[in-house]
């Protein structure tokens, strides 16, 4: 987009300088969604922002969710109204001010005899969840029978099945989305760097005014002075607030969740479906994503550390095994698995009688007595309310620090996300198509970059090996690399590779073989030698093994259902 401020490796050294030479009114710790929405509502307000954090962005939860923008049809059973109803209103927001990357997805949920969810209970939660959308989701739902559910399913369990309901919620790509929002914080003046870690915090008085900083690429220390630091660390939330409290409570109960993506032919599903696992009976879901359909998700307590956790056996057992029960001829077995990926979610802690799944989405807002702000809870829906409402506790603690008087909110829901001016993609497709790139890649590079698919393209036009596929046969193409590093901050191969192509996810083993000519293209743009080259793809395939070990837990039997 012309005239939009860089996002880089160049703006991340630059803006770990700046952060250092000068005082910010707010650091922000933590480049996932919830710290970027913190760090665009803050910065669109006119505040001198900082975020640090020690992974890429969107390196931890908010790049291995279940990848829906939804009201959460699940929650009504736990009597989450007003969280179905906010999240049904930022729904329409985010498919207004990103619909590159927040897509209409309609879903059917089936009814069967005997089932845990009867029709009518169904039929009524189906009319609820239209009422709090204000009957203004993308359409309202609609029953279907069993005849109607057979023909636009056909690979559904057919025994019992009474009929379906067909409504809309949305699908995004979760990792692009937290990086379009950090980009939206940067171009409005926020400072952000990846790869720096909080390693302590600076209370000169009693009260926080800041942190000192890691540079994780360089070793380099530095201090940040704030007026105010806002832990928005998700899954990390509490060990940042033991960095103020050795002592303090836990604020959080997570809770992980797995998924497992398998080829789309194996289970052959036109829809998304939302199914009750036969196992536990939990909700949860089987969705298109380009070739391949993914399952999830688990909703199970893990205490392993957030960078360490991945999906087990028993996560996949237990996933492919409630696929099977509803789409029988799929017939799925853990040799079929493409990719897994799994998170912990930074859900507020509850009642301990209260089950993972049961506990609510809903977040908090608390503050220190040393004056250390942290957001805890939530989902992915709704980040851009929990943007505002930390920028707005900021703003009161600004101003009883220093009287300034405090900005007006600004209009984060009408302000388009980078690549997200137009709603009209089939136009930006034909404008690809005019450039020359096949079918597949012009909707592979609308989906992911919106209006800057032709940045993407511009490339290419400079450098015509920049067009070739980065796997033969896959849409993705070599431009994207360079695009990654000097535009979206891409730092490491993983930044890549997992969190900006999804190759990792998509592709067969995990892209394995793309890792040299990646290597080649990052390596001269951020100056490395052949030891960091080599070091990198080590790194990555060490990823993909931790990624496969559930084949070692299960091998390769079948699962009956």
């Amino acid at each position: 987009m012309p005239g939009e401020t860089p996002f880089s490796f160049q703006t991340r050294a630059a803006a770990l300088d700046a952060m250092a030479a000068e005082p910010v009114d707010v650091l922000i710790i933590g480049g996932g969604i919830t710290g970027a929405g913190v760090a665009r509502d803050a910065a669109l307000r006119g505040l001198r922002v900082a975020l640090v954090d020690k992974s890429d962005v969107a390196g931890g939860t908010s790049s291995r969710s279940s990848r829906l923008i939804h009201g959460g049809i699940r929650y009504l059973e736990h009597g989450d109204l007003r969280l179905v109803f906010e999240a049904s209103r930022e729904r329409r927001t985010l498919l207004r001010i990103a619909p590159h990357l927040v897509r209409p997805l309609p879903f059917l949920f089936p009814a069967y005899r005997g089932a845990r969810v009867p029709p009518w209970k169904l039929r009524a939660g189906l009319w609820l969840y239209d009422l709090l959308a204000a009957f203004r989701n993308v359409h309202t739902h609609r029953w279907l029978g069993a005849k109607q559910v057979r023909a636009a399913e056909p690979g559904l369990r057919d025994k019992d099945l009474t009929g379906a309901g067909l409504y809309y919620d949305a699908q995004t790509d979760d990792a692009r989305l937290a990086l379009a929002t950090l980009r939206s914080a940067a171009t409005g003046g926020a400072l952000v760097a990846s790869y720096a870690e909080v390693v302590s915090l600076a209370r000169p008085d009693g009260r926080i005014a800041g942190a000192s900083v890691r540079d994780g690429l360089t070793g380099r220390r530095l201090e940040v002075r704030a007026g105010v630091v806002v832990n928005a660390t998700g899954p990390w939330v509490d060990a940042v607030r033991r960095l103020d409290d050795p002592a303090a409570g836990p604020l959080l109960r997570l809770s992980k969740g797995a998924h497992v993506a398998v080829p789309r032919t194996r289970i052959g599903n036109t829809y998304a479906v939302t199914l009750t696992s036969p196992i536990d009976g939990r909700v949860m879901f089987v969705l298109p994503w380009g070739d391949l359909s993914y399952i999830g998700t688990t909703e199970t307590e893990d205490s392993v550390a957030p960078e360490r956790v991945r999906a087990t056996g028993d996560d996949v057992v237990y996933l492919l095994r409630s696929a099977n029960a509803f789409f029988p001829r799929a017939r799925l077995a853990p040799h079929d698995v493409v990719s897994t990926w799994a998170g912990l979610r930074p859900l507020l802690a509850p009642d301990t009688s209260r089950s993972a799944g049961a506990v609510s989405r809903e977040h908090r807002v608390v503050e220190s007595a040393s004056g250390l702000i942290t957001i805890a809870g939530g989902k992915l829906t709704t980040y851009r309310v929990m943007g505002r409402d930390v920028a707005d506790r900021v703003a009161a603690r600004l101003r009883q620090l220093d009287g300034r008087r405090p900005a007006g909110a600004p209009a984060t829901d009408r302000l388009p996300l980078p690549g997200g001016e137009t709603a009209d993609l089939d136009v930006l497709i034909s404008s690809a198509l005019a450039r020359g790139v096949g079918e597949p890649t012009a909707k592979h590079l609308v989906a992911s970059y919106g209006t800057e698919s032709a940045a993407v393209l511009n490339l290419v036009d400079k450098q015509r090996a920049l067009g070739k596929p980065i796997l033969e046969g896959r849409p993705e193409i070599r431009a994207e690399v360079v695009h990654a590093v000097q535009r979206e901050m891409a730092l490491r191969l993983a930044d890549v590779l997992i969190r900006r192509t999804h190759l990792f996810y998509q592709a067969r083993g995990q892209a394995v073989t793309a890792t040299a000519v990646v290597a080649d293209l990052m390596g001269p743009l951020l100056g490395w030698d052949e030891a960091r080259r080599a070091e990198e793809i080590e790194l990555y395939l060490k990823e993909v093994e931790a990624s496969r070990r559930f084949l070692k837990e299960v091998g390769r039997q079948s699962l009956p259902a």
